[in-house]
């Protein structure tokens, strides 16, 4: 089976993809941007196309879209069973225009990661109906949440595949976790509402003296969410430390009980799950996707639109802290491993292959 992996190569995200596929299907790769240098292990350089373009992932790529001749151009020389297009407003719109329109073989399969089928679509009517025409020519989709498959329904998806994006590898359970040791580390932009979470910090370091919080990553908010800790009296008990290597991100979510994400839209986070496979307790946003994993206040918190943390929900989560760290971890190994997931899918292809 010919299956070309058409996203942005720089993403860790595809790149994991790539390993998952690379041993199962005659894999080739095009990328909008370059390739992460992961790639050069993964696929030989005669089965990749780099277009070099910079994306906007939320829609109006004009400029990518001046590269369709291009893209297809290299679909029809390499005559893939398969086209599977990662975000569907943008690479998802240009895979639907190059095999309707511009004569490149290849059936199509789209992937959805989130904002492409839960924010995008709402800013106009041209995105709606773009989404809807990419999810109608796609034979499969994927989804990573049971709500966002309903909403790719709702919009004209056929059969939806959905499995987390989930981990390659189980980590091993801490011994010992900081009780006082929070992290967060989703990218520091408005989607993501990282000056929420340092408001929910500050809550709950107003009666927890010892808390301690490590912010992780960056993004255009890093100063106003530096400005906004210091104007709470935080600098002692938050720590920013920028983008992380792998080692350093799994020994932060060793070390920690607690982990905050409270973005405003979002569907199965995979740092989120990285961070119940090490046994972290999260402290999330209300969102359908992040109650598919959390029941409020069993396992984790649900925090409703400018609700912030309570000490005593904090509390009786801390005393049960151990156990909820054993039930995240089996939850994972069970349901969240990404190999078997990708190795389902592909038997999928085959079936559909066959018809």
């Amino acid at each position: 089976m010919r299956l070309v992996l058409w996203g942005d190569g720089q993403s860790p995200h595809l790149l994991k993809w790539a390993r998952a596929l690379a041993s199962r299907v005659e894999l080739f790769v095009a990328s909008s941007r370059g390739f992460a240098p992961g790639f050069d292990d993964l696929v030989p350089v005669p089965h990749r196309l780099a277009l070099d373009t910079r994306p906007n992932f939320d829609g109006g790529n004009i400029a990518l879209l001046r590269h369709l001749p291009r893209f297809a151009g290299w679909l029809r020389q390499v005559r893939a069973d398969w086209i599977h297009a990662h975000y569907l407003s943008s690479h998802g719109t240009m895979a639907w225009l190059a095999t309707a329109f511009l004569g490149a073989p290849g059936r199509l399969v789209g992937s959805a990661w989130g904002s492409d089928v839960l924010v995008t679509p709402e800013r106009s009517a041209v995105q709606r109906w773009l989404l809807r025409r990419v999810l109608r020519a796609c034979v499969l989709s994927t989804s990573d949440s049971l709500y966002m498959a309903a909403r790719m329904r709702a919009f004209g998806a056929g059969e939806v595949m959905t499995f987390p994006f989930g981990l390659e590898r189980l980590p091993d359970l801490s011994p010992v976790k900081d009780d006082d040791l929070f992290f967060a580390n989703r990218g520091l932009e408005p989607i993501y509402a990282p000056q929420r979470v340092i408001d929910c910090f500050a809550a709950i370091a107003e009666h927890w003296p010892r808390a301690q919080l490590v912010v992780a990553n960056d993004g255009s908010l890093l100063g106003a969410v530096q400005t906004r800790a210091r104007e709470l009296g935080l600098q002692d008990q938050v720590r920013f430390v920028g983008r992380l290597d792998a080692d350093t991100q799994a020994d932060l979510y060793r070390r920690a009980r607690w982990f905050l994400s409270l973005p405003q839209s979002d569907s199965v986070s995979v740092s989120v799950l990285e961070a119940m496979a090490h046994g972290c307790v999260p402290i999330l946003s209300d969102l359908p996707a992040n109650r598919e994993l959390v029941a409020a206040g069993d396992n984790g918190l649900i925090l409703a639109d400018a609700e912030l943390p309570s000490l005593p929900a904090l509390q009786s989560l801390r005393a049960r802290a151990d156990a909820v760290a054993l039930r995240h971890h089996a939850w994972v190994a069970e349901h969240a491993m990404f190999e078997p997931c990708v190795q389902r899918f592909v038997q999928r292809l085959s079936e559909l292959q066959a018809t």
